[in-house]
């Protein structure tokens, strides 16, 4: 019999480690097989909850957040390339890449979580800013999105006029600010266990068969 496992995904559409993180999820669920009946919960986090709609310059944002210099965050998305081409995803990154607000992005995940369909368009969210480049803050976009994975338009179209389940968004992004989480991915098991980063397949794997045969530990102070 399979053993049931609640995964708490925390991530941002405009985070590029997440799409790792997720694609090596998803490998090492694969590899664990009927062993292990996984249940993903993808929860909201902003990294820059203050971009406004039209969205910023990435090589400019990332100087100016993390003091980096063109050069090394020329070569650090050179890294995410190769990781996400390794595990069969494309980034698009080019000198006019931009950063965008996620939170219409947030909300619409939240309804298709409701929907059944919230890793789909979780993932369909990444190649729309990943690989196509398209501003996760556009209605239309997110809209776009939204229909190819089968969710109901006119519907999705009401959720991003209404401003519907932004309280439920900020509500779940301070749950789990109160519980610690800073960075993402952040990846919860059974709410006892984390693993942070753009991890490969192995270390998720590794902690997923500990989580089963029961030698996984506790993290200590």
């Amino acid at each position: 019999m399979a053993t049931p496992l609640r995964i708490d995904f925390v991530s941002d559409v405009a985070c590029p480690w997440c799409v790792i993180g997720l694609r090596s999820l998803m490998k090492a669920i694969e590899a664990v097989g009927p062993e292990v009946d996984a249940q993903i919960h993808f929860q909201p986090f902003e990294l820059n909850p203050d971009m406004p709609p039209e969205g910023q310059n990435t090589t400019e944002h990332v100087v100016q957040k993390y003091g980096s210099n063109p050069e090394r965050s020329k070569a650090a998305r050179n890294a995410i390339k190769e990781s996400g081409a390794a595990l069969g995803f494309e980034f698009n990154y080019s000198p006019d890449s931009r950063i965008w607000n996620t939170f219409d992005a947030h909300r619409l995940l939240h309804w298709a979580g409701l929907e059944g369909k919230q890793q789909e368009l979780k993932e369909a969210l990444f190649k729309a800013n990943f690989t196509d480049q398209l501003s996760t803050s556009d209605p239309e976009v997110l809209v776009n999105a939204a229909k190819s994975v089968g969710l109901d338009e006119q519907r999705a179209r009401e959720v991003l006029a209404s401003g519907e389940f932004a309280d439920d968004v900020r509500r779940d992004e301070m749950i789990w600010r109160n519980r610690g989480i800073h960075a993402v991915p952040s990846v919860i098991f059974n709410q006892r266990w984390m693993i942070q980063g753009g991890q490969p397949p192995q270390v998720f794997e590794q902690a997923i068969r500990q989580i089963i045969d029961g030698t996984a530990r506790e993290a200590t102070a």
